[in-house]
């Protein structure tokens, strides 16, 4: 038994130095800071509003999962949904917030519902700067 004991002791010994080694911190992104958690203290540039909104395009809005500048994948292009809200003279921010009605591809909405949950949770800060990008592509 104190055999197996001598033989044990630099194992565990081993075991609980490798444990006990510098660990990696991983380094996160920390979250942009909108215009709407500053209390509206300074206006965003224009340049601003289009990198805000790119993110917001490209993450949690999940607009880029059916959406690309100007061709028709699952949902219409941007451009194509940018030129019939203007062409109606309707506001987009009006149907993110789920206060219009779907103009571009009606029968395609029920796909969109699920994503306009997430679009009427957004500040209006976070929906001018999704706007603003969408226009600038």
């Amino acid at each position: 038994m104190r055999n197996y004991l001598l033989k044990a002791i630099p194992f565990f010994a081993a075991v609980l130095l490798v444990s006990c080694g510098k660990k990696e911190e991983k380094q996160t992104m920390p979250e942009p800071v909108y215009e709407s958690e500053r209390g509206g203290a300074t206006e965003m540039s224009q340049a601003e509003k289009i990198a805000l909104g790119k993110q917001i395009f490209e993450g949690k809005g999940t607009c880029a999962s059916c959406h690309i500048a100007d061709k028709k994948v699952i949902g219409p292009s941007v451009r194509e949904i940018i030129e019939i809200y203007d062409k109606h003279d309707v506001s987009l921010i009006s149907f993110l917030k789920g206060q219009e009605e779907a103009i571009v591809d009606p029968a395609q909405f029920i796909i969109m519902q699920a994503n306009l949950e997430i679009t009427k949770k957004f500040s209006d800060a976070e929906l001018e700067a999704l706007e603003a990008y969408m226009r600038s592509m």
